[in-house]
């Protein structure tokens, strides 16, 4: 997005509550990567109108996002996966601070060995948040898939990666793997026959892709 339009968007969000503030300057001193303003802001409205009786986040980091959608949506329960331990630490400590343990549980490991768990359990979720190793989105979409509940959305963050997966953008060296990955990831999505799924152009990209029912009932 233009810096233009971004800077005038934020301009009209309200102010930011204490905790908020704190996790974000703890998120740029410790160079820990959280949801840009005007994506978080698009999710949270998502979450509003889904009314989500159960989330389920791939990637926690410290919390932030898992904290905010806990306090835009009160009534959902938040299951959220981290791999890295010192995250995961840090991420239980902010939720324990802020009292938010009850409505937040975070699972420490692989997501992608801790989906395959949920499916065998029959866990469903009505929003699932994509937003882990992106070289990973497809093999994440795939074992959400199960686990999602009938007319439950897919929601996928940073899927236009700096504007690098643009034909013609010069793709610094240590990117370029990653971005073919998103590339495939997207044009795979965005063609997946039992999904329809937008992408849009606010903050890195995000992709929302809602389960195509069927009269006979959803596919998996």
């Amino acid at each position: 997005m233009d810096e233009n339009w971004s800077n005038y968007i934020q301009s009209l969000l309200p102010a930011k509550e204490k905790w908020v503030a704190e996790l974000e300057k703890t998120a740029i001193e410790e160079r820990i990567p959280i949801m840009d303003t005007e994506s978080l802001h698009f999710l949270l409205q998502l979450i509003r109108m889904k009314e989500p009786k159960n989330i389920l986040e791939i990637g926690t980091a410290i919390g932030y996002s898992a904290l905010r959608m806990a306090a835009a949506s009160p009534g959902s329960h938040i299951v959220t996966i981290e791999k890295d331990e010192n995250r995961y630490v840090q991420a239980k400590e902010n939720v324990e601070r802020l009292q938010k343990n009850e409505q937040i549980e975070i699972i420490p490991g692989d997501a992608l060995e801790i989906m395959e768990s949920l499916a065998k359990e029959k866990r469903l979720f009505d929003v699932i948040f994509i937003d882990a190793a992106k070289g990973k989105y497809r093999q994440f979409f795939q074992l959400a898939t199960p686990i999602l509940a009938p007319k439950g959305i897919i929601i996928s963050d940073n899927v236009l990666f700096r504007g690098f997966v643009l034909e013609g953008a010069a793709v610094p060296a240590r990117y370029k793997n990653l971005v073919n990955k998103l590339k495939q990831y997207n044009e795979w999505v965005m063609s997946h026959p039992s999904f329809h799924t937008s992408i849009l152009p606010i903050g890195d990209g995000v992709a929302v892709s809602q389960h195509i029912e069927r009269e006979e009932g959803i596919e998996t």
